[in-house]
């Protein structure tokens, strides 16, 4: 039992490096215009399912953590929706932003984690990765429309409706370019989670 618990915290600090070297790099968040487009919720997903709800959570906070330095340190004008340090054009973060860089990720990882206890098999797998990742991506554009409406419109330029229709793209298009993507690579590694991950 100690061993295999061992393994698992071994894997989970291999699966938070993966996080980190993502987030220093190209792979991690991919630049489509102000937005950042990201592959940061796979190894979550990947992790969840082989390490269990508890570490999945654990990768999600390593996940929302690695937004919140992002939008802090490289910050885009769309940032202080993602981090309460930052204030662009006068719009500050503030608590809501931290649930939005935070909460969604951490439900992300617990969530995946959990379902695919109660069923884990190779096609619940993959139906999991595709429903968590598009609840991913309509709980942060939900939440910044949420709480920052107006705010964001403002530095986007639009009108608030507008921005309702601007984040319908997104949800079309980024998320499910990140659907597609976390399905193939779900469904590669559980295919040979046996083999890979012994414990």
């Amino acid at each position: 039992m100690r061993t295999n618990e061992l393994k698992k915290r071994n894997l989970f600090a291999l699966f938070v490096a993966i996080e980190i070297v993502m987030t220093m790099t190209s792979m991690g968040y991919i630049m489509i215009g102000p937005i950042r487009a990201t592959l940061l919720h796979i190894p979550v997903i990947v992790g969840a399912m082989v390490l269990g709800k508890r570490y999945g959570a654990g990768l999600g906070l390593v996940f929302g953590l690695s937004s919140l330095f992002m939008n802090t340190f490289v910050p885009t004008v769309t940032s202080f929706v993602f981090s309460p340090f930052i204030s662009v054009a006068g719009q500050s973060g503030g608590l809501a932003s931290l649930w939005i860089v935070l909460g969604p990720r951490i439900l992300l990882g617990y969530l995946s984690g959990w379902l695919y206890e109660k069923r884990p098999t190779l096609n619940f797998a993959i139906i999991i990765s595709a429903s968590m990742t598009l609840l991913h991506t309509i709980l942060v554009l939900g939440s910044i429309y949420l709480f920052f409406g107006a705010p964001y419109a403002q530095v986007k330029g639009i009108s608030l409706e507008q921005l309702y229709q601007a984040l319908m793209v997104i949800v079309t298009t980024n998320g499910i370019m990140e659907m597609i993507v976390s399905t193939f690579v779900v469904a590669a590694v559980m295919k040979l989670k046996t083999k890979i991950f012994k414990f």
